[in-house]
């Protein structure tokens, strides 16, 4: 083992340690990043190159798409569009056994369309949906469980920030991801509709029926989230078509919810206030992790530990599909502790080069690649996945960070209620990973289509 390698592998475990003691990830990584660098190049060079990808970051037209869809996301929950949302779901759905969990796992998948961020949509709908369900009766466990797993929703239904993110990294192109990630987020929703169906069958006392609602109730309801679903097409169906591209789709997206909110009178100064210093807040914290994620990404390939990885991989002759099912494990097992950004922006940049070899090159031919994929396809197939299995740490202990946002809305709710009634939405999860895995199809139909 060379000295370089060597100290690569030393400072993944020095990563990993400060983050067990809680010292934030985009700290972690800028610590272990430039002191590498540093062992490496010298001192001199780590200054050159915070200076330069610094500025790199931060000017990058690509990455302003961040604040704008982080922004409407905010905007959208302070103006009651979750309210019209839920209540138009219920009028629906509240008539069957459970119908009030589903709408509420409906209305964050429609939140989710437009936040882009899971605990921010579990964060919101919970405030609005939980009183709704425990005023029904629904029990505790599943009342928690259920919103936040519909949560998880807001990091895959397009636009998503970790989305954005992710095509940034591997060089995709957004709106392809975007395309790939539609599909399996409806059949999220479909499974998870499917699991509270199949649950209070089976414990019918753990939700009531509730009422059913006439005519001119759903009309009214449903006339309340044309609001939303304007913006959803407008800001979606314009980039799908190729009428603009995402950081002008956003900004038509934040336009829209301001004058939703201004002809509603839903949206005051403060909350506009609110608003923006959420964003610069969020949008600081995801541009500081982006600077740590690319120290160690240089870092890394100044050591050739990713090259070497892959190099030993093929020497070993591991099939291609074993190593993404160890992957997706790894990171299954991550998501336990790290959120969502992190662990992409920790696996991602170190074992891209990985698969991109296992496949075959950058350039192999499906007929001949080891995936039976383009590295086109392998960079939106792979990142689908990746998404899915990052959401399944969210509601998986000790962590779950859905699991905690929801726990501390809830009165007298003990975490440990949540974390039950999440469980048959962690089996629903592991299905859809085992059909996306089974069927790359899923994710990459679309696309393709869009593409031609």
């Amino acid at each position: 083992m060379t000295e370089p390698i060597f100290l690569g592998i030393s400072s993944l475990f020095v990563l990993i340690f400060l983050i067990i003691i809680r010292i934030p990830i985009a700290y972690a990584m800028i610590l272990t990043g430039g002191i590498g660098i540093m062992s490496i190049d010298g001192v001199g060079t780590i200054f050159n190159q915070l200076k330069t990808l610094a500025y790199g970051q931060f000017s990058n037209y690509d990455l302003s798409v961040v604040p704008l869809f982080i922004l409407m996301g905010a905007l959208a929950s302070r103006i009651g569009l979750s309210s019209a949302l839920f209540a138009a779901a219920n009028s629906w759905l509240s008539w069957l056994r459970g119908g009030s969990a589903m709408a509420a796992i409906s209305a964050c998948a429609g939140f989710g369309a437009i936040c882009g961020s899971s605990i921010a949509t579990a964060s919101t709908m919970g405030r609005v949906a939980l009183p709704e369900l425990l005023k029904f009766n629904y029990s505790i466990s599943l009342a928690t469980g259920v919103l936040a797993a519909g949560g998880v929703l807001g990091i895959l239904i397009p636009p998503s920030i970790v989305l954005i993110i992710y095509a940034l990294i591997v060089e995709v192109n957004i709106v392809s991801m975007f395309a790939a990630a539609l599909i399996p987020g409806l059949l999220a929703m479909c499974l998870f509709l499917a699991t509270i169906a199949i649950f209070v069958a089976i414990y019918p006392d753990a939700a009531p029926k509730t009422r059913k609602t006439d005519k001119e109730e759903r009309i009214r309801a449903t006339i309340g989230i044309l609001p939303v679903a304007s913006v959803f097409i407008i800001v979606l169906g314009g980039m799908y078509a190729g009428f603009f591209n995402p950081t002008p789709a956003a900004s038509l997206g934040v336009g829209l919810v301001l004058i939703i909110g201004y002809v509603t009178k839903k949206l005051n100064l403060t909350q506009l206030k609110e608003a923006l210093l959420e964003t610069a807040g969020l949008s600081g914290m995801i541009y500081l992790i982006l600077l740590g994620a690319e120290l160690m990404k240089i870092y890394m390939s100044r050591t050739g530990l990713p090259q070497a990885l892959a190099d030993w991989i093929l020497v070993a002759g591991f099939e291609p599909m074993s190593v993404i099912i160890v992957l997706l494990l790894g990171m299954i097992l991550l998501g336990c502790l790290l959120d969502s950004l992190s662990i992409i922006l920790l696996i991602i940049p170190f074992f891209w080069p990985v698969l991109v070899e296992l496949n075959g090159g950058v350039h192999i031919a499906a007929e001949t690649a080891g995936f039976g994929m383009t590295t086109g396809d392998l960079k939106i197939w792979f990142g689908i996945l990746a998404l899915v299995v990052v959401e399944v740490g969210l509601i998986t202990p000790p962590v779950g960070m859905n699991v905690f946002v929801i726990s501390s809305i809830a009165d007298n709710c003990d975490i440990s209620d949540t974390f039950k009634g999440v469980s048959p939405f962690f089996i629903a999860e592991l299905i859809r990973i085992v059909i996306l895995v089974s069927l790359p199809i899923l994710a990459l139909w679309l696309p393709n289509i869009l593409t031609g």
